[in-house]
C-alpha cells in the first residue's frame, strides 16, 4: 500500500535553469520531471547563452542519477540517494512519458510546452491520488493556469528564499529616533589612533551585524558596528558631519545614506559592498566615483570591470559589431552616463573621458564570459544585479581574487527575469547571506537624488 504522506514534487523547467540541483532539496519526498522538461533543456543549453551553464549543470546531475537505471526505473522512480555530496535527499527522482497523454482539449492543448508540464502533472494527480501531488514552478502565470487546469497543489520554488516579505530585506543601516545617546546608560570609549571605538550594552542594540551602519535622526550621531556579543557592542564613532564630507573623484554625498556608502566604498577592508535602492539614487555615480578614487588617485587597484549580464531578450551579444567592450557599451550606458557626469564641467569632456578610460584600466565584460577567471587587484562593479540568480551571482564572486572589491548594486523594484521576483533575485539572497560577513557591508540608499520628477515617479508609479 502507497505510502500516502509522501508528497511528489513535479518541477517545471525554470526550477532547474534556476538551481540545477533542485531536486536534491525536497528531503524525503519524490521528484518528477516530465519529458518535455528535457527537452526544453536541450534546446536551451546551446541556444540561451546566459542560461545555457545551469541547463548543462542541470542534464550532467539528472543524467548521474538515472545513467544506471533501467526505462522500467525511471519511470517507477530511482533512489536519489545514489547521488554523492552533501543532501538530504532520500526520495525517489522520476521522469513521467509525457508524450504518451492524450490531448483533453476541455483543458489546455498540448501543443505549449508549459500545457504539456501542466497536464502531467494533473495527470499524476489523478493516478496517485489521495496522496499529494505538487506542482513546483517560477512561472506565476502558468501557477494560475496550473490552479484553473484543476492542479490543487501549485508552488513557487522558495528553498533558497531566505525571507518572505521585501520589507523584512536587510537595509544595512538602523536609524534610532532621537537622540542615540540619549537611551545609552552605560558607554566606555578608547581611542585607536584618529577613531573613537564605543562600547554598549548589547540590549541598546538587540539585533546587530557586522558593519551595520547605526545613525539617529538629530543628525549628529554616525557609527559603525565594529564587533560584538552576547554582551556588548563597539561602535566606530564616525561623526555625522565628517561623513557628509566625503569626497570620492569631486563627488560628495547629498544625504546620509550616500555617505554610508561612500564610507564603505572607500573602505579596503570591505571586500564586497552591496548597494540597493531606487532609480536615481546615485548607486552606480557612488560606485564608480569611489572605483575612480581607489585606482586612479590611491593606486590601491589595477583597474576598473564594469560587468553585467546581457537581458535574455538580446539572445547573445555577438550580433553586435566589435569588441568585446563595444558590444557592451549599450548594455553598459549607464556607466558612460555617470563617467560624463563627473566630467561634465572639464573644457574637453571627450578627451577626458578617453584619458580616464586608460589610465583607470576601465574594462566592459559581459558576466557570460566571466566564468572560469580569476580576477586580481580589481575594482568590479556588477550593475542590474537584480535579475542574476544566487547561482550566478555566486559564479561571479567566486572569481574574485586577492585585492579584489566587488561593489553590486541593483533595483529590486526593476526585475525583468520572467521567474524572479523580489524575494527570490540573487541579490536579495546574498544581501541576506552576506549581512552578518565582517567583509562586506550592504547600504540600501533611501531616496532619489536625480530629480524631482524622477523621485514623484518612483514613490507613485
Amino acid at each position: 500500500m502507497p505510502d500516502n504522506t509522501l508528497k511528489s514534487f513535479v518541477l517545471d523547467t525554470n526550477i532547474l535553469l534556476h538551481d540545477p540541483l533542485a531536486f536534491l532539496n525536497f528531503d524525503e519526498h519524490n521528484v518528477i520531471i516530465p519529458m518535455v522538461v528535457l527537452e526544453e533543456l536541450d534546446n536551451i543549453k546551446d541556444r540561451h547563452k546566459d542560461v545555457s551553464r545551469e541547463a548543462r549543470v542541470a542534464i550532467r546531475s539528472l543524467e548521474e542519477v538515472l545513467k544506471e537505471a533501467s526505462p522500467e526505473q525511471i519511470i517507477a522512480g530511482v533512489p536519489l540517494t545514489r547521488v554523492h555530496g552533501d543532501h538530504q535527499a532520500n526520495g525517489t527522482l522520476a521522469i513521467f512519458p509525457d508524450y504518451q497523454l492524450e490531448q483533453n482539449e476541455s483543458v489546455l492543448s498540448l501543443k505549449e510546452n508549459d500545457h504539456r508540464i501542466i497536464q502531467a502533472a494533473l495527470e499524476i494527480q489523478r493516478t496517485q491520488s489521495p496522496a499529494d501531488v505538487i506542482l513546483v514552478t517560477k512561472d506565476i502565470n502558468m501557477r494560475l493556469k496550473a490552479k484553473g487546469a484543476g492542479m490543487r497543489y501549485v508552488e513557487d520554488y522558495r528553498t533558497d528564499q531566505l525571507i518572505d516579505d521585501i520589507r523584512l530585506l536587510t537595509k544595512g543601516f538602523y536609524e534610532f529616533e532621537g537622540d542615540f545617546w540619549a537611551q545609552v546608560k552605560d558607554v566606555s570609549t578608547q581611542q585607536e589612533g584618529r577613531d573613537a571605538y564605543h562600547t554598549v550594552s548589547r540590549s541598546v542594540l538587540p539585533q546587530v551585524f557586522h558593519n551595520e551602519y547605526i545613525v539617529d535622526d538629530t543628525h549628529t550621531f554616525a557609527s559603525r558596528v565594529d564587533s560584538y556579543d552576547d554582551v556588548s557592542v563597539t561602535l566606530q564613532d564616525l561623526g555625522y558631519d565628517r561623513m557628509m564630507a566625503y569626497n570620492a573623484w569631486g563627488v560628495r554625498p547629498k544625504n546620509i545614506y550616500q555617505a554610508m556608502a561612500l564610507h564603505a566604498l572607500l573602505d579596503t577592508h570591505m571586500d564586497m559592498v552591496v548597494l540597493t535602492g531606487p532609480a536615481g539614487s546615485g548607486k552606480t555615480l557612488l560606485a564608480l566615483s569611489a572605483a575612480l578614487e581607489m585606482v586612479v588617485e590611491q593606486g590601491i587597484y589595477e583597474k576598473i570591470i564594469v560587468t553585467r549580464n546581457t537581458p535574455e531578450i538580446a539572445e547573445s551579444i555577438g550580433f553586435l559589431p566589435g569588441t568585446e567592450e563595444e558590444k557592451m557599451a549599450p548594455w553598459l550606458s549607464a556607466i558612460t552616463d555617470s563617467l560624463e557626469v563627473l566630467h561634465r564641467h572639464d573644457e574637453s569632456m571627450d578627451s577626458s573621458l578617453n584619458y580616464i578610460m586608460k589610465k583607470a584600466n576601465i574594462q566592459f565584460k559581459s558576466l557570460n564570459f566571466m566564468r572560469g577567471r580569476s580576477i586580481q587587484n580589481a575594482v568590479v562593479i556588477l550593475d542590474e544585479a537584480q535579475n542574476l540568480t544566487a547561482s550566478q551571482l555566486k559564479t561571479l564572486i567566486t572569481r574574485c581574487g586577492e585585492n579584489t572589491k566587488l561593489v553590486v548594486s541593483g533595483n529590486l523594484a526593476q526585475i525583468d527575469s520572467y521567474y524572479l521576483t523580489a524575494v527570490t533575485s540573487g541579490l536579495t539572497y546574498i544581501v541576506e547571506r552576506f549581512k552578518d560577513y565582517p567583509g562586506s557591508a550592504t547600504i540600501n540608499l533611501n531616496g532619489v537624488v536625480r530629480s524631482a520628477l524622477a523621485k514623484f515617479a518612483e514613490e507613485h508609479l
